[in-house]
């Protein structure tokens, strides 16, 4: 498809340009995620500002980008509307302590272990959240407080400049890459939005629209519209989707249309403004809550599932980010740095966040790679809140919006599409329920697990049916069965069904050279299997046990009765294994087990 992703140096101009770019598209993300919260916008742009800053500099990943994000915010939006704002960063805080925790621990290795088809579904599940979010920009909010899909001239201008963003995306580098394509699509679609706004009559505007071209300030008034609204009449925040409205309140049947109307017409702009001071410590800003243990067993499960999706989202987004510039990050080190830059967050009144698949595509997309990128973005978010609100106001979400179309046609693995009769139908078929889960429930954390577990399941049946067993005789009358394939807890009725203890002779040899014993449901089955030869008066031997299955068996203790045999070493009358086993007789002991007494 598009070669979005192609290797390109890491050099400083680069990252300071790309960086910009990434600064210029946080914006509607971080207010977004802010109104999804129940928060104030700039408690959204504060959180990405610290994020995205303390991460670039101490986090795993260079050019990884990260910032206030939908999947933390849908999780605090309960805790915000239970128990009010001032509960949120003493959450974010110890949020972040366990993040730090998970990396000293060094967890992070774990994402090693997701499976590639688990890899598949979460871009192809993420591409399309990332979609449908676009739509979201297409919409105006009505006199009676709902938010409804534009229509008419405006509808069409803004379809045109989505257009026009997304060719020079496409057309600029093969041009020139002296200049991130996606920052020259911002400033050029900006620079005609400004005109048009100026000089076209607003007689063309959609209803309720001061201007023909939606701006990041429309968006901005638009969602505290929505908001207000919603509080006159809370029946109107599961429509809007911009506020969550608590689970006590009622919409109430005396509500106007004129009520709502003077709460839209009562949002200040100010209120609404990017412009805000240096952020402050939030206990100077909010009341303190208690410093007791019932406050510490409120904030814990949400602090504790923030940690979890954090981490997973960002250990994911470290992944993927490796594979398209062909580098490693360091997982453990990034979930230190996700830890900190979460505590440093909280502490300044933040709402916590992540890794951003999104931000962190447009970065590698216009070439950053180092973590100056992030460093520029950052700071140039904090410099927009500070002295350029104003002039980032009027960027058309157009220009956005086509960035991010962009970022969805290079994210979706295309090639996914063609593989549904070239790979296992189980690996198909995971890769289509994370994606699933992914687009039905936006929460990718949960759709990763989801689909390693699914993988698991896979794994360990298909494995299941792989154990097998040779039986031969020796000179001395034993009968020896040479097993193959991993015995663990899905294998052992197959085990127990190799067996016939009741037809057997005297002394039954069970060779494991071509087999592991995994868990303790393995051995639980070899003293069951034990337990049978006992109770038929028969003697059971254990030939070729591996270090690992040896020291099983010692951790097992009184589990299972192993006791080392001077019996004689058993030979198998066939070229295939008898060579084997006089090979290792001197090695590998002999036991003899029986039942086990403690089961």
């Amino acid at each position: 498809m598009l070669d979005l992703f192609a290797a390109r140096p890491q050099n400083l101009k680069n990252d300071v340009l790309s960086g910009l770019t990434v600064a210029l598209a946080l914006v509607p993300e971080a207010v977004a995620f802010a109104f999804l919260a129940g928060v104030s916008p700039i408690m959204g742009l504060y959180s990405a500002f610290f994020i995205g800053l303390i991460t670039a500099i101490v986090g795993g990943r260079p050019g990884m980008i990260s910032g206030a994000t939908g999947a933390m915010a849908v999780v605090v939006v309960s805790l915000v509307a239970m128990h009010g704002v001032e509960y949120l960063f003493p959450a974010v805080v110890l949020c972040g302590v366990i993040q730090i925790l998970v990396g000293s621990a060094r967890l992070g290795m774990l994402i090693r272990m997701v499976p590639h088809p688990v890899m598949l579904g979460f871009v192809n599940g993420l591409a399309i959240v990332i979609l449908l979010a676009q739509f979201g920009s297409f919409k105006t909010v009505s006199n009676a407080g709902h938010l409804a899909y534009m229509r008419g001239p405006a509808l069409w201008i803004m379809l045109g400049l989505v257009a026009l963003t997304m060719s020079i995306i496409w057309l600029l580098p093969k041009l020139t890459r002296a200049v991130p394509a996606s920052l020259a699509a911002i400033l050029v679609v900006t620079g005609i939005s400004v005109a048009m706004n100026n000089s076209l009559s607003t007689e063309l505007a959609a209803e309720n629209q001061s201007q023909v071209v939606l701006t990041v300030g429309d968006m901005l008034m638009t969602n505290a519209k929505a908001q207000a609204a919603a509080e006159v009449d809370p029946s109107l925040a599961a429509g809007n989707h911009t506020t969550q409205a608590p689970a006590s309140t009622a919409p109430s049947s005396e509500t106007t249309e004129a009520e709502i109307t003077a709460a839209m017409a009562g949002v200040n702009p100010e209120s609404v403004s990017l412009s805000a001071g240096l952020p402050r410590p939030f206990f100077l800003e909010y009341a303190l809550p208690p410093l007791t243990l019932a406050t510490l067993w409120i904030i814990l499960p949400y602090a504790v599932t923030l940690a979890g999706v954090g981490l997973i989202e960002s250990l994911m987004t470290l992944s993927l980010i490796d594979d398209i510039t062909e580098t490693r990050g360091q997982g453990n080190r990034e979930c230190v740095g996700q830890g900190v830059a979460n505590i440093v967050c909280g502490l300044f009144g933040g709402m916590g966040g992540c890794a951003m698949i999104g931000q962190s595509l447009i970065n590698v997309n216009s070439g950053g790679r180092g973590r100056l990128s992030g460093v520029t973005a950052a700071v140039c978010l904090l410099l927009f809140v500070l002295f350029l609100a104003p002039w980032i106001e009027m960027i058309p979400m157009a220009a956005l919006v086509g960035v991010m179309f962009m970022v969805v046609i290079g994210t979706f693995e295309w090639a996914s599409l063609r593989m549904a009769r070239k790979v296992p139908v189980s690996d198909y078929a995971v890769m289509i329920l994370v994606a699933g889960y992914t687009v039905l429930m936006h929460d990718l954390a949960t759709a990763v697990v989801l689909g390693v577990i699914a993988s698991a399941l896979v794994f360990a049946w298909q494995h299941a049916k792989h154990i097998g067993v040779d039986v031969k005789h020796n000179e001395f009358g034993s009968k020896i069965y040479q097993l193959h394939g991993p015995l663990f807890f899905a294998s052992t009725s197959s085990f127990k069904d190799l067996f016939d203890p009741k037809n057997d002779p005297e002394d039954v040899v069970i060779d494991f050279y071509y087999t592991r014993v995994y868990d303790q449901s393995g051995l639980e089955a070899i003293s069951s299997l034990a337990e049978r030869y006992e109770a038929a008066g028969k003697r059971l031997h254990l030939t070729h046990l591996s270090n690992e299955c040896r020291r099983l068996l010692d951790r097992a203790g009184d589990l299972v009765e192993v006791n080392l045999s001077e019996d004689p070493q058993y030979h198998v009358a066939t070229d295939r294994i008898e060579p084997l086993m006089v090979e290792r007789k001197e090695k590998t002991p002999e036991y003899e087990v029986s039942a086990a007494t403690a089961l």
